[in-house]
């Protein structure tokens, strides 16, 4: 019988996984069993696999094995009024996050002329990773000014949104100023935080929250997994 190519193993993994016969969490078999499965060398089925996990369609955790991806891929609404729950709870995920560490530290050139400090100006610097079913779709950090917001990670943790820490500022709402967006190879680090394959792209995403007076609340720098969200730019103003 002909030897199956790595492509045709490729397809029918796929395929399977499209039809439901291998479903999001299932382990897949080992080289050994679909070598012997598709009557192919190692070699092959190791580049199906690859290919499978450059797209996202599987995960390969080291000393665990290779897994059906389970993220979906979500959509995050761009707007004036951007809020990471209201974004992704209608889509019927369960929306969590982490906090990785944070600190006070002398804001960087970028940070202080997006927050309008002074040079030697102190800022909180927070650092989350997000998280859609339990899988990782973003991790970055988050810059307040010292100054005004000092406290601003333990009233986070208490309050457990943003939009309550500012309201426990006197801040009943505020805005997406600005957000700029750009696509690139992920790092190795970032690959594994992410826990994607990598040869899978990122997308950083800087933004600038204000208050409708436009003074600044807070500049963000985050990583984006690219194979899990895709973004929409919208016009309406309560997005």
């Amino acid at each position: 019988m002909k030897r199956s190519s790595w492509t045709m193993i490729r397809d029918a993994l796929s395929n399977d996984i499209a039809i439901g016969k291998l479903s999001p969490g299932d382990r897949l078999p080992t080289e050994i069993e679909l070598a012997q499965r598709f009557k192919a060398g190692r070699h092959s089925v190791r580049r199906a696999v690859e290919s499978l996990a450059k797209i996202g369609k599987v995960s390969v955790e080291q000393g665990r094995g290779t897994f059906i991806e389970a993220a979906p891929l979500l959509n995050y609404t761009i707007g004036k009024r951007t809020r990471l729950r209201r974004n992704l709870l209608p889509q019927g995920c369960e929306v969590s996050g982490d906090l990785i560490g944070a600190c006070q530290i002398e804001a960087p050139e970028s940070v202080r002329d997006a927050l309008g400090l002074e040079a030697g100006s102190k800022v909180v610097e927070s650092r989350r990773i997000t998280l859609a079913d339990g899988i990782p779709i973003a991790f970055g950090a988050k810059f307040h000014d010292a100054a005004r917001f000092g406290d601003v990670v333990e009233r986070r943790d208490l309050l457990g949104s943003m939009t309550e820490v500012y309201k426990s500022y006197g801040i009943d709402d505020y805005v997406r100023s600005e957000t700029s967006m750009y696509a690139r190879p992920a790092k190795a680090d970032e690959a594994q935080t992410l826990r994607q394959h990598k040869d899978m792209p990122v997308i950083v995403v800087n933004s600038l929250d204000t208050e409708l007076n436009g003074t600044p609340l807070s500049f963000s720098q985050v990583v984006w997994s690219a194979a899990r969200v895709k973004f929409t730019v919208a016009n309406d103003d309560d997005a």
